[in-house]
């Protein structure tokens, strides 16, 4: 949700109501309370100076200053360090290495299959559907992804969640503690703020 203020905002986010990757960027900014505006972009009719910002043309594209990053998971990690609190990474290197590997592993496994192709097999449906069933069982023990804090890995894995219903995949009653772990991401304030309309109107 953009903060809307007579003086100029620090940061300025390029974003796309449907893009998970940048809602991805919109839950960390609403976690930690940052000022910013949020420039809709039409992927179908991106404005000249995205290109110019992005050499990839995408979004999310984040600027600071004079600072212009992309792609979500470096975004994050950078509004982490710049903006500690709330703390969203571990504070020792292992368990951020291991924070990392996971964050890769969702892109890697679920969502590029998801959102980066034209069309979702039914095959890619089952199999992410076997598989967040078979990491439920984590979430018996555990609130969030790397424990008891809510983190990077959460805010990587909602936007993809929060979408189940619309890509046809439903879960079974043996992944309840998943469907736990989902409602305790989607009731926070920093989720609930970062939707867009189109976004909410997927679980309608």
């Amino acid at each position: 949700m953009a903060i809307s203020s007579s003086k100029k905002p620090v940061m300025t986010l390029y974003s796309a109501s449907l893009c998970p990757y940048a809602q991805r960027v919109r839950i960390v900014l609403e976690e930690k309370a940052m000022e910013h505006q949020v420039i809709e972009v039409n992927l179908k009719s991106k404005p000249e100076d995205l290109a110019e910002l992005n050499p990839y043309n995408q979004v999310p594209t984040l600027v600071d200053r004079e600072l212009v990053l992309y792609e979500s998971n470096i975004i994050n990690e950078y509004l982490d360090e710049r903006f500690p609190h709330p703390p969203l990474m571990p504070v020792d290197p292992v368990s951020r290495a291991k924070a990392r590997l996971l964050m890769l592993r969702v892109d890697r496994d679920w969502f590029r299959p998801l959102f980066d192709q034209e069309a979702l097999s039914d095959r890619a449906r089952q199999k992410l559907r076997d598989e967040l069933t078979a990491i439920s069982v984590i979430f018996g023990g555990q609130r969030f992804l790397l424990g008891e804090e809510f983190s990077l890995v959460d805010c990587a894995l909602a936007p993809m969640l929060w979408r189940l219903p619309s890509l046809g995949i439903e879960l079974p009653d043996s992944a309840r503690p998943l469907q736990g772990y989902m409602e305790r991401v989607f009731s926070r304030e920093s989720f609930q703020r970062s939707l867009t309309p189109a976004e909410r109107s997927l679980r309608i």
